[in-house]
Formats: C-alpha cells, structure tokens, sequence
C-alpha cells in the first residue's frame, strides 16, 4: 500500500498549483487532486496542474471538486437544472483525462434536513450510471466514480452504498473521519464496499472528536491497515487534513513518518 495525500490539506494556506513542490518535498508520489472553485476547473488550469505534476514525478490517483457547487443538482428531474450542473461534471471528466486521475471521488446529493429520507435507489442508480458512462466517455475509460461516504450526504451509512450497488455498479472511497463523524464503524463501512472500495482518505481524531494529525489521536492504525492488508487492498492511503490540523509543513512530515511506521508493522504482523 502506497501513502498519499490530497492538495485539500493545503487549502487556504497554500494555491493549489504550490502544492505539488511540498508533496514532492514530504518524500510522497502520489496524491488526488481537489479543484476548489470554477477558476481550477478551467481547462488553461488544468493544463498548469499537469505540468507541475509532471515535474515533481507527482502521479495523481484521484481528483475531487468541491462538490457542493454542482454535484447534487446532478440528480435533479429538471433538465435546465441538470444540464446546468452536468456542464460542471464535464469539465471535472476532462480534467481527469488531462490529468489521467484513475477515480473521481463524489458526494452526490446532501441532506439538509434533520428527517428520514426515502431515497429512490432505482433513480439514483440510473443517473449515476449515467454519469459514470459520461466521465468513462470523456477519459476513454481511464476514469470513474469513486462515491466517498460523507456524514452530511446520502451516503452516511453503509446501507446505502450496499443498497445503492444492487441499482448500480459503482466504486466507492472510504473516509475514516466521515465515518467516526456518522457514528459508524470504518469496518462497518468496509463491509459494505468490498471490492467496490478504491481509495481511502484518513486522518485522526480525539475522544472530543477533534480532527488531528494521525499519530495525535485514538485511531489505530496499525490495526486498520492490517486489515486492509487482509482484504488485499490495492489502493493508496490518502492523508486528507485540513488547514487548521497542523501549524507547519514538518508537522506533515512526522504524521507520515508515523503512518510508514504504522504501515511497516502492520506488514510484518500480516506476514
């Protein structure tokens, strides 16, 4: 298994074209691309993206947008609606050709209020079909999507990916802090995806449940990954902060030391 991180860690302290000289810097080659605004999806952008990528060697696994700006209007019934927001999820396809980003990881709609959904299973398995051929389409079939469990989003339980998988056929991305933040085990959720999963995004918490840098928390990785070593995970690791877990870019440096450290001992106990 192979660690990363995502360029949504340097958010607001750093543009997202800087990122790739500090990912190079941290000893890591793989990381999944988040485009912020519809000024990165351009595709002039882009093309500076796969520069700076190319010359810090930096493969990107994956990309994200920031989903909230379209995503859940791709599911609309109303055609203006929809053809508004799949014009976004056009070019985020086209950056994933550019940038020959194996998975594009998605939130899909949101619960905004505090009721119980009845979600229709059939119609969100064929839209999503639909947009899966699209991005397949547009990249040549390098690219897909990777649906991320997210506790404010259709998917905060692992029910619904499980249910989601018998209308349709799609990969899935397993975020340990969204799933602490549901209330639900990661296993729980790993149980569900099989081999639908395909990325992984951690970082750790507190027993407040505080976000923190792995290694300052209570999650256990070497556990986890020994259990992702059991499953025959193939994926990378992707460490995915925000600006306010660490002060400085050494602080980074030590959190991966400690997951190489983690990753290690989680190989010998497997073996």
């Amino acid at each position: 298994m192979q660690l990363g991180i995502s360029t949504a860690s340097f958010f607001s302290k750093y543009t997202t074209e800087d990122t790739f000289q500090i990912i190079s810097d941290l000893g890591l080659n793989v990381c999944e691309l988040f485009l912020t605004t519809k000024y990165e999806y351009n595709p002039k952008f882009i093309d500076l993206i796969v520069e700076k990528s190319n010359l810090f060697n930096i493969d990107i696994y994956s990309l994200h947008a920031l989903g909230t700006q379209f995503e859940p209007e791709l599911f609309n019934k109303v055609k203006r609606t929809f053809d508004d927001a799949l014009e976004y999820f056009k070019l985020i396809a086209n950056a994933a050709k550019k940038t020959q980003a194996k998975y594009y990881t998605f939130h899909g709609p949101m619960k905004l209020k505090k009721k119980t959904y009845h979600l229709d299973y059939q119609y969100l398995g064929e839209r999503i079909t639909l947009l899966n051929n699209i991005i397949k389409d547009i990249t040549l079939n390098k690219c897909e999507i990777a649906y991320e469990n997210v506790h404010w989003t259709y998917f905060d339980n692992p029910n619904f990916y499980t249910t989601l998988r018998k209308n349709c056929n799609v990969s899935c991305c397993l975020d340990i802090k969204q799933a602490f933040q549901s209330k639900i085990s990661v296993y729980d959720y790993i149980e569900s995806m099989k081999d639908g999963l395909k990325n992984i995004h951690i970082c750790d918490y507190n027993d407040d449940g505080e976000l923190k840098l792995p290694g300052e928390g209570i999650f256990d990785f070497v556990s986890f990954f020994e259990f992702l070593y059991s499953i025959q995970y193939k994926g990378p690791i992707i460490l995915e902060l925000y600006a306010y877990n660490y002060s400085n870019i050494n602080e980074i440096g030590k959190s991966l030391e400690y997951l190489k450290k983690c990753l290690e001992i989680a190989g010998k106990n497997y073996k």
